[in-house]
């Protein structure tokens, strides 16, 4: 497979303190590509700086082997799309939501609006298009969210967890539909996630990410049956036993 995305030396440090140092992260074309380690470990500053919302003080970012500068970022940004664990709307219906985005990359307006529906529907959400959108549930708000995602047509989808403030019932029917949306797709994805049954259900390669540095890359099925420190193989058995604990919880 092409890489389509790849970092290199990043840094990123705040107030003097380092919170991120990735040798080298990159994506591969078509790949779903997890990322999980446990709070403050730098996962969501990994994905700021891979989608280009947030400059490193040190280290390049390349998309299809060209090194982006300055003065292509913004070109580039639209070929991607981010979902927040806390959806973001503007003032506006459902629609109106995912429609403007596209006009404002360029889409005219008719093309924009079938856009919209098609993605509302195939996230199972058609029947909230005129609805205020600031005044949905959590999973509906999350499914608009990722049907806005999807109708940009992104080459690359980051995910900051979107699924870890719903409820489970609500959740597992969300993730379900998402992933069977993603594999006819095949969009490039980076993923955040606490969930290693996410990571062994869905993802291609996985990093762990400890203390801003990568403790582990390789497939989900090396990390399970071989992780290579102390503090990670604490992290899979603290998992294992809240998972134990949920399923006789329920």
């Amino acid at each position: 497979m092409n890489t389509i995305i790849e970092g290199k030396d990043i840094i990123v440090r705040i107030r003097g303190k380092e919170l991120l140092n990735v040798k080298k992260v990159e994506l591969k074309k078509g790949e779903i590509f997890a990322v999980i380690g446990p709070n403050g470990a730098g996962k969501s500053t990994l994905l700021k700086v891979m989608a280009l919302l947030q400059m490193p003080q040190q280290g390049e970012i390349y998309f299809k082997g060209e090194k982006i500068n300055r003065k292509e970022r913004i070109r580039i940004r639209r070929k991607m799309a981010v979902v927040f664990q806390e959806p973001l709307f503007l003032n506006d219906t459902v629609v109106e939501n995912i429609a403007l985005g596209l006009r404002i990359r360029g889409i005219k307006h008719r093309e924009a609006m079938e856009r919209a529906k098609y993605w509302l529907e195939r996230f199972k959400v058609e029947k909230l298009s005129n609805r205020w959108a600031r005044a949905l549930s959590g999973g509906e708000a999350q499914r608009v969210s990722l049907a806005r995602a999807f109708a940009f047509e992104p080459e690359v989808l980051f995910l900051d967890e979107p699924f870890s403030n719903l409820d489970v019932f609500i959740r597992e029917s969300l993730k379900a539909d998402f992933f069977e949306v993603l594999k006819t797709t095949g969009i490039t994805t980076f993923f955040i996630t606490h969930d290693l049954e996410e990571v062994m259900l869905f993802a291609n390669r996985v990093m762990v990410l400890m203390g801003g540095k990568v403790a582990q890359e390789g497939s989900p099925q090396e990390l399970l049956e071989n992780p290579t420190t102390d503090e990670l193989k604490r992290y899979i058995q603290a998992w294992e036993r809240f998972k134990f604990k949920m399923l006789h919880m329920v």
